[in-house]
Formats: C-alpha cells, sequence, structure tokens
C-alpha cells in the first residue's frame, strides 16, 4: 500500500475531529464515569465472600 493513501474511514474521523475539536475530551470523560473507578478493597473482599457457588448445569432441577 501507498504511504500516501488513507481510507474514507480514516479522512472520515480525521475531518470530524477536526470539525469537533471536544471529541477526545468527552471521550475520556465518558470513559472516567464508567470505567476508571477506584475500587474499596474491603467492599471488593465482602462481595467474594457473598458469592454463591452456581450449580454447573444451572436448569436442571433438583427434586
Amino acid at each position: 500500500m501507498a504511504n500516501n493513501y488513507t481510507s474514507e474511514l480514516t479522512q472520515f474521523l480525521n475531518q470530524y475531529k477536526s470539525d469537533h475539536p471536544d471529541t477526545e475530551a468527552r471521550q475520556f470523560a465518558g470513559r472516567a464515569r464508567l470505567w476508571d473507578k477506584e475500587l474499596d478493597p474491603e467492599l471488593q473482599e465482602g462481595f467474594r465472600a457473598a458469592r454463591v457457588p452456581q450449580d454447573p448445569y444451572v436448569y436442571y432441577q433438583k427434586a
């Protein structure tokens, strides 16, 4: 492939980012809101302790 080739998708994304300069900031804010969280180790340990083991075949009813 030639070094000066850019796909239509890349051209679209570059144009979109130049038209909307706040795109990356909004992406980082969305990621921080949903994924970048500090986890409380004590709370996580409580979740692990409260976990109930699941049967291998959950649809089978024990009589």
